[in-house]
């Protein structure tokens, strides 16, 4: 029932695409005015919650500690699960961000006869990682209809893209792996009992934005062939703020621009801020070095301290007459051995 919203809420996006595509003004609100609506939503929207995490004051480390912190010469720290330096930190970021080692390294908890058995979660990882992978070289290769001319990494990484040219047009490795790593996440929201209770539509919603953009987007590519040059001079009219309404906004074509404008715009208030979110993670990109360095709370307002030699000082006779230990060497001299 929690994904059955979601479902609807994209359908729903389908239906008035398709629906728009057989009024003239309709196909200027959907194609023009909705695109620029969302990306500036997006742009506000990603500023916002960035300048938000980048004012957000964090007057003390709180790095993930996940290994042996640096501290006495003969003991081994682990150098990038609790780095001490900057340069540790920034290759633990590195590693997180572009190979998911966290993930890579998470275990799952499953009843075997009665018994909890801890177990890897490899596929997790595997489905996460190639989907945001083929997602960015997805995004790359689109940039050929933005820019005049295409830059050459542009070309060069179609051309990778699709060296395993199966008939004509070239078959994407990236789309059939985004297709393939998406169908598994979803499927693992219904299936394990876990990750579907956990769930809420707001994460359905994302899955199916995205399950739609990359069909339609095959659907354009393989089954309608769509004009890509009368394509590129629609985008390139988008971009520079001059959009010419030609032929090639077709049913299909425009369902798969609704779609990405509904991601985009929902893009800045859902979980996908993860993005921007690890990097700005204190958990993530700050250094243990607590034990070499002190770190003073800037908000700390003056006060009285009481040390210990003062404490013992002002109850020196009750500490007498209880036989306990000294520290200090007489009651009018406040010293520390």
């Amino acid at each position: 029932m929690k994904a059955l919203a979601p479902l609807l809420a994209v359908l729903a996006i389908v239906a008035v695409a398709a629906l728009g595509g057989y009024v003239h003004a309709g196909v200027v609100l959907l194609a023009v005015l909705v695109p620029y609506a969302a990306f500036a939503v997006f742009l506000v929207g990603i500023c916002y919650r960035v300048a938000r995490w980048a004012w957000t004051p964090v007057p003390f480390r709180i790095p993930t500690t996940c290994g042996q912190q640096k501290s006495l010469p003969w003991i081994k720290p682990a150098s990038l699960d609790n780095p001490s330096t900057g340069w540790g930190a920034f290759r633990r970021m590195a590693l997180e961000i572009l190979l998911f080692r966290s993930l890579f390294r998470n275990n799952r908890a499953r009843l075997h006869d009665r018994r909890l058995v801890l177990g890897e979660d490899r596929y997790l990882w595997l489905g996460s990682l190639t989907f945001h992978w083929s997602l960015l070289v997805i995004l790359l290769r689109h940039l050929r209809l933005f820019l005049l001319p295409v830059p050459v990494f542009v070309s060069v990484l179609s051309r990778l893209d699709g060296a395993f040219q199966v008939g004509t047009p070239a078959v994407y490795v990236s789309d059939v792996v985004i297709l393939g790593a998406l169908v598994y996440l979803t499927a693992r929201r219904f299936r394990n009992p876990q990750v579907c209770y956990v769930s809420l539509p707001i994460d359905y919603l994302a899955l199916f934005l995205l399950l739609g953009i990359v069909i339609s987007g095959l659907l354009l590519r393989f089954v309608v062939r769509a004009d890509v040059a009368a394509i590129k001079q629609f985008a390139l009219g988008l971009a520079v703020f001059h959009p010419i309404v030609t032929n090639a906004i077709t049913t299909m074509f425009l369902i798969h621009l609704l779609l990405v404008s509904a991601l985009a715009a929902y893009f800045p208030f859902s979980k996908l801020m993860h993005m921007g979110g690890v990097v700005l993670s204190p958990t993530r990109n700050l250094a243990n070095n607590n034990r070499s360095k002190r770190h003073v709370n800037p908000w700390n307002y003056p006060a009285k301290t009481h040390s210990y030699a003062e404490w013992e000082h002002e109850f020196r006779d009750k500490l007498k007459a209880a036989k306990l230990p000294l520290e200090t060497e007489d009651a009018g001299k406040i010293t520390v051995d």
